[in-house]
């Protein structure tokens, strides 16, 4: 029985081993996910200021952009902050709890993000393929009710996950294979047979990722038919144009996650630093990312940041 003893036997509760077998790329990667990291900050803030202040912006499309903006906040703040610590103090220990609360927090926004990404997607197929009747269809209370289904969802699956992996014995284990508690990592430590949670955890990615990514296509199979028949080359162009920024999300999103489950249980050192590698680009990267990708072609938020900057010069001016 000694040998099933938990990890609360070992005083600083885990080891996040992150990127510690390569102390070069750990002052490349300081620099650069500090970077990356305030970036992610002021864009994912900028939308989120700019789709609540501007009346142009209150739409679904945004709402659910300014959803998807403070989400990935969320996301990069669960693990980055602390990764920037552990480079920079050498210390890797995360404690038990906090590492019960970083994992159920991470993969409740990871979850979360998977299915507010093909209500987006539903949201364009209605207004590209029924433009008279959007604004029925997607009323305030509808939208409101999927993002809180999408968030709803996304925390159940968490919190299954969470206990189901943390139940699991370890036998005195505690060297974490990442920068972050996750459940793939997690579920290396463990001493006993876990192909009852890698079956559970398969069954959440079909339901949590699969699943919707199938309403994605099919979303898009029907725009690409709508947008063919329309017969304005401008307005054909303004349907690809928004379409396209979230057609880019999601394939950067939902191929770097499920690349990532390719290496599970790496065995070389290369296969462990690509799979740490993919976390980071799908942790920090693609929320980074996201607000260039659906404002650089957007004239109604380049519209809103003018209107804002604007009313700014005219109040010092005034001033």
């Amino acid at each position: 029985m000694g040998r099933f003893n938990n990890t609360f036997s070992h005083p600083d509760g885990f080891v996040l081993v992150g990127f510690s077998e390569w102390p070069r790329l750990e002052m490349v990667l300081f620099v650069a996910v500090s970077t990356f990291y305030i970036m992610t900050l002021l864009g994912n803030s900028a939308i989120i200021f700019l789709s609540h202040l501007d009346p142009r912006l209150h739409t679904p499309m945004y709402f659910f952009l300014a959803n998807l903006s403070f989400l990935d906040l969320c996301y990069t703040t669960s693990t980055v902050p602390q990764m920037l610590v552990n480079i920079q103090s050498h210390r890797r220990n995360i404690s038990y709890t906090g590492c019960i609360a970083q994992l159920f927090v991470f993969l409740g926004l990871g979850s979360t993000e998977c299915i507010l990404l093909s209500i987006m997607a539903f949201d364009r197929y209605v207004a590209i393929c029924r433009p008279l009747h959007y604004i029925v269809i997607m009323n305030s209370r509808l939208c409101q009710q999927m993002a809180a289904v999408a968030w709803g969802t996304g925390f159940s699956n968490s919190l299954v996950q969470t206990v189901l992996t943390f139940l699991l014995p370890r036998c005195g284990q505690y060297r974490v294979e990442n920068f972050f508690c996750e459940v793939p990592a997690m579920l290396q430590l463990s001493c006993v047979d876990t192909r009852t949670n890698e079956v559970e955890m398969y069954a959440a990615v079909v339901i949590i990722k699969v699943i919707p990514v199938g309403l994605i296509l099919f979303s898009y199979i029907n725009i690409v038919r709508a947008v063919v028949g329309i017969q304005s080359t401008e307005g054909r162009k303004k349907a690809f144009n928004t379409c396209g920024s979230h057609l880019l999300v999601v394939v950067m999103f939902y191929g770097s996650a499920i690349s990532g489950y390719a290496y599970m249980a790496p065995k070389s050192n290369s296969a462990k630093l690509k799979g740490k590698l993919l976390a980071l680009f799908y942790g920090l990267v693609t929320p980074m990312l996201n607000p260039l990708i659906y404002t650089l072609r957007n004239r109604d938020v380049k519209g809103a940041v003018k209107k804002l900057l604007g009313k700014e010069e005219q109040g010092w001016s005034t001033a």
